[in-house]
């Protein structure tokens, strides 16, 4: 859909999409499933909560989880 002009509405929500292994999907539905609510309800809490750390954790957390992706795509290159 195509403006004529500024957009004159702006959304404070966000949608992601995430892409998962069959085994980290299956670990969240078993930990929503424990917890007594719906994956996607978790993911958001997790994010939530990651991002409301302090910035020096959120940065070492950021850090542990890009070299943890880093080294799965190796092992899969």
């Amino acid at each position: 859909m195509l403006f004529d002009g500024p957009a004159t509405r702006y959304s404070t929500r966000m949608k992601v999409t995430i892409d998962l292994s069959p085994a980290q999907a299956d670990r969240l539905r078993q930990e929503a499933e424990r917890l007594g609510l719906r994956p996607e309800e978790l993911a958001r809490a997790a994010v939530a909560d990651l991002l409301t750390t302090r910035d020096d954790d959120f940065e070492m957390a950021a850090k542990r989880v890009l070299q943890k992706n880093q080294e799965l795509y190796r092992r899969l290159a």
